[in-house]
């Protein structure tokens, strides 16, 4: 498949620069592919599509403060955005300016934290190293929320603390929230399980590759971040019941069927952690995933890719031309889509 196939018009104004006042109150596009039709609905009633015994597979990675600013003992500020965990207080980051910052440069982070930035790794990225290894205590106390570059505004505290925060996030490393999730209440979730819904955890922390383009001809050829993962024996048994049942599982969002598809093997899902650069795009045969719950995505992205491989090619454009023209929000603070 060529990249331009990936692309699409979207109005600047259908990027959501704001979450909806309630979680659940996005609205909802559902595609069903046997019936080749398109629905709209509220996100709180996505229960309807649903059946007891189904499962939720939820991504339960927790967005760190990874954006801070600092000052270079010898002068001049910068800002560091953390990226990726190397090591016991050592990062991978970008760094701004990056070019007039030396390898062993010392600098200070709000009045006392202090750190190195060391040479550089690939793509512009550097490490960095702080003097006190619990990173995470730093961050909270210094570190900014590190919103979407689609979202032109500066992070407010009063609001994107909770809301760029599924609320059933727990383990600390993501960079990017796993949006899909971010539709969910904690009331949802509750009557989900009434109606005989189980949910099962797994963690992936989305990095900054993410947002990243495909910026080649054909999109075989692109190459994804790794990410790390972890999936629990507890989740594959789980999951693995649930299939054995006869009921489905359901991926909230692309990270989430990015682990599932990695660790179902030879007919089951196994239990595993570490790095996955699963790259799903057309065609592909899925063998994790049932049903899929995600966001609207940027043209020419990795995630689009995925959800093409997952709806149809020709069912998703017209999903995407139909969420356009009756002015759906797009992203990460945007609406939902549910591909049954």
């Amino acid at each position: 498949m060529k990249t331009d196939e990936l692309d699409y018009t979207l109005p600047d104004e259908l990027i959501a620069q704001e979450p909806t006042p309630k979680r659940s109150e996005s609205r909802l596009l559902v595609l069903d592919r046997d019936a080749g039709t398109l629905t709209e609905d509220v996100f709180s009633g996505v229960g309807k599509y649903f059946e007891s015994g189904d499962c939720l597979a939820l991504n339960d990675t927790r967005v760190i403060r990874a954006r801070l600013k600092a000052e270079k003992l010898t002068g001049g500020k910068l800002e560091i955005f953390l990226l990726r965990e190397l090591g016991l207080g050592e990062w991978e980051a970008l760094v701004r300016p990056s070019s007039r910052t030396k390898p062993g440069s010392k600098v200070v982070i709000g009045e006392s934290v202090n750190a190195t930035i060391l040479e550089p790794t690939q793509a512009g990225r550097r490490r960095v190293v702080f003097e006190d290894g619990d990173v995470l205590s730093i961050l909270q106390s210094n570190g900014e929320i590190p919103l979407p570059p689609y979202i032109q505004r500066k992070a407010k505290e009063s609001i994107d603390t909770g809301r760029y925060q599924t609320v059933y996030a727990r383990a600390y490393g993501a960079v990017a929230a796993p949006t899909a999730g971010l539709h969910f209440t904690k009331g949802l979730l509750a009557e989900l399980k009434e109606k005989g819904l189980s949910t099962t955890t797994l963690t992936l922390h989305v990095g900054y590759g993410t947002f990243k383009p495909i910026q080649v001809d054909k999109i075989d050829a692109h190459v994804v971040d790794p990410e790390d993962f972890v999936f629990t024996k507890e989740s594959a048994s789980a999951l693995n019941e649930v299939r054995k049942n006869g009921n489905r599982v359901i991926s909230v969002g692309t990270t989430s069927t990015r682990v599932l598809e990695t660790q179902y093997i030879d007919g089951e899902y196994r239990t595993g952690a570490g790095l996955t650069q699963c790259y799903i795009y057309p065609p592909y045969s899925f063998h994790g995933v049932d049903t899929l719950i995600t966001n609207f995505h940027l043209p020419k992205s990795s995630l689009l890719a995925l959800v093409y491989a997952f709806g149809g090619t020709e069912l998703v454009r017209e999903a995407y031309a139909y969420a356009v023209e009756n002015k759906f929000r797009f992203y990460s603070y945007g609406d939902a889509m549910l591909i049954l």
